[in-house]
């Protein structure tokens, strides 16, 4: 078996800083995540069971390495206890389950949320690499290569138009939805030599640490949502997780996310306490031009130069389509886009749609109103229901 990933930092920065606030607020929270594949009756995974199997028991020997520990321990924002933590971390094989139900694949990790929200990222890797190991490789990196060609050459073409008030900066965001491991390398090493006017970072801790990149990212729906089986009032738990977020990190990996209830919801939440405190808003569904513009509205309104602000845009990105943002919004604010599937997997192949999200907390079901129909997830439809009125948001939403 030739293993997907070597190192535990082969993940996003992201689950590491949701990781530290939780263990240092919530350490005994009991949670679990379920896998789902979005296209899945056009890709069946059920007959890689065997091969995801093996590639997890090899994922639960790796430790953290001293060097790995000591790259943590540099970053501002990380504390010494964690790093502690992380030194005796390894994933138990008991927490995490692979099964085949009438031909889907499922795979469930379920316990403490400190031992298995890691899981995430690494099954999301596992699987991808594991389906695209069983395609011809020569022909797709050859043209993984020439897409990639003709991106740089398009962010060339791109530089010569007239200079606007904030500059377009990209990220990789690639980890889960990557071809694999070997071609992420490729890829972000490539964009950091050839585009670095313009490439800024990568969410991939590894690539981050062994490139000398930005390692980018701050939270995940998981964080938020989890706030909705805490003990704190449903219609507060936007602003409690808010909260727990700001005093964590006082000041730093200040990008909110806003669509766990949706914009309309999150937003009148993020009240002038927050919009001061927080350096910027994160988008994952819905119109991007549509959010963009209520972010700004709300700024506005609460009397907030958002040129002091950032928008970042996630959501199912291509360069072109940060282009035309950029080209709407960046003499209003700042902004920031990460690039996932469009910059690790863009080899002329029909890619999964593979999600590993929390789905129960402490016995209670958890849920996601997404601005775009098809990300809202939830197996409990009573609750799914109650949240939606709790905070006036349509079904259709």
């Amino acid at each position: 078996m030739q293993p997907v990933l070597h190192s535990l930092l082969e993940t996003d920065l992201y689950k590491f800083t949701m990781w530290q606030a939780m263990l240092h607020r919530h350490p005994q929270t009991q949670a679990e995540y379920v896998f789902i594949c979005r296209n899945a009756h056009d890709y069946p995974l059920a007959h890689l069971i065997p091969e995801i199997n093996e590639q997890l028991d090899h994922l639960c020997t790796l430790r953290f390495q001293p060097d790995e520990l000591a790259y943590l321990a540099g970053l501002r924002f990380i504390k010494s206890d964690f790093v502690d933590f992380l030194r005796i971390f390894q994933f138990q094989r008991d927490f995490i389950e692979v099964r085949d139900n009438a031909g889907t694949l499922e795979i469930v990790a379920r316990g403490p949320q400190v031992h298995v929200m890691a899981f995430e990222i690494h099954v999301l890797a596992i699987v991808n690499e594991l389906y695209f190991r069983h395609v011809a490789q020569a022909p797709a990196l050859a043209e993984g290569r020439k897409r990639l060609a003709e991106k740089i050459t398009m962010l060339r073409e791109f530089g010569r138009e007239p200079a606007r008030r904030h500059a377009f900066e990209f990220f990789d965001f690639g980890v889960r939805r990557r071809f694999s491991g070997a071609w992420q390398r490729e890829v972000v090493s490539t964009l950091a030599h050839e585009v670095p006017e313009y490439f800024k970072g990568t969410s991939c801790v590894l690539l981050a640490r062994d490139l000398n990149l930005v390692p980018i990212g701050t939270m995940a729906h998981e964080f938020l949502q989890t706030y909705q089986a805490l003990g704190v009032r449903l219609r507060d738990f936007q602003k409690a997780a808010l909260e727990a977020w700001v005093q964590e990190y006082r000041g730093d990996l200040g990008v909110a996310l806003t669509d766990v209830v949706g914009m309309d919801a999150f937003l009148a939440d993020f009240d002038l306490y927050f919009a001061k405190l927080f350096d910027g808003l994160r988008h994952d569904s819905g119109d991007p031009i549509v959010w963009g513009e209520k972010a700004l509205a709300h700024y506005a309104k609460l009397r907030i130069d958002a040129n002091t602000k950032r928008l970042v845009f996630s959501d199912s990105l291509t360069l072109p389509k940060a282009f035309e943002l950029y080209r709407h919004f960046a003499d209003r604010t700042q902004l920031g886009f990460g690039i996932g599937t469009h910059l690790t997997n863009d080899m002329g192949l029909h890619t999964l749609h593979i999600v590993m999200k929390l789905a129960h907390c402490n016995g209670q079901p958890v849920a996601k109103l997404s601005d775009s129909p098809g990300k809202i997830l939830c197996d409990d439809q009573t609750f799914l229901a109650y949240l939606r009125q709790v905070f006036n948001v349509s079904a259709l939403a």
